[in-house]
């Protein structure tokens, strides 16, 4: 399922061009390019990219975890897609797990995309927020305006969503705080 070094030669394509290199070319093609929909093609290959953790040091070298950041808040709700998406591909391994939560706003960016009307979007920023949940990021990651999110979420029609959101309030956050945002919540739908 993941690459070696051995398969990448084999894979190597006639013009010899080597993953780094063809990663590199990517990252320059996307700030380069004036299209929006290139920008969108090439994000979400790099987002397919982070999937596989024989990239993880490309990735990093290329700042790639910085430019998927840096699109959260783009007006173009496919680029956020793919962003999001990347993340969640690459924010499995400790170091790039790391780096997501020591990049100021960080954090909120993905906390921000939980608003988003692309069930995709939110479906990849929930499981980032759990990948991402340690002793050091829980307290900017388990607040009372999240669990009230989560309390919401939970009650969602989306299934992905509904369970996503059910096993962030139940392996994360205190049982008090997830009754009162609970009936926080019931009053909002009840007013």
């Amino acid at each position: 399922m993941y690459s070696t070094k051995e398969y990448l030669k084999k894979r190597t394509g006639k013009n010899k061009v080597e993953r780094y290199d063809f990663l590199k070319l990517l990252v320059e093609e996307f700030n380069t390019t004036k299209s929006q929909e290139a920008k969108g093609q090439v994000l979400a290959n790099l987002a397919n990219f982070a999937y596989d953790p024989i990239n993880y040091e490309f990735l990093r070298n290329l700042s790639v975890i910085e430019l998927f950041l840096q699109q959260l808040d783009s007006k173009d709700e496919n680029i956020v897609e793919y962003a999001v998406a990347g993340l969640c591909n690459i924010c499995l391994d400790f170091s790039n797990k790391d780096y997501i939560i020591d990049t100021p706003g960080g954090i909120q960016a993905i906390i921000d995309c939980l608003s988003s009307s692309n069930e995709e979007t939110v479906i990849s920023s929930l499981t980032i927020l759990i990948f991402l949940i340690s002793p050091k990021s829980k307290n900017r990651i388990v607040t009372p305006s999240t669990i009230e999110l989560m309390v919401a979420f939970s009650r969602n029609p989306n299934k992905r969503i509904q369970n996503l959101a059910k096993i962030f309030l139940t392996d994360y956050c205190p049982e008090q705080e997830v009754k009162e945002a609970s009936s926080r919540v019931d009053k909002l739908y009840t007013s």
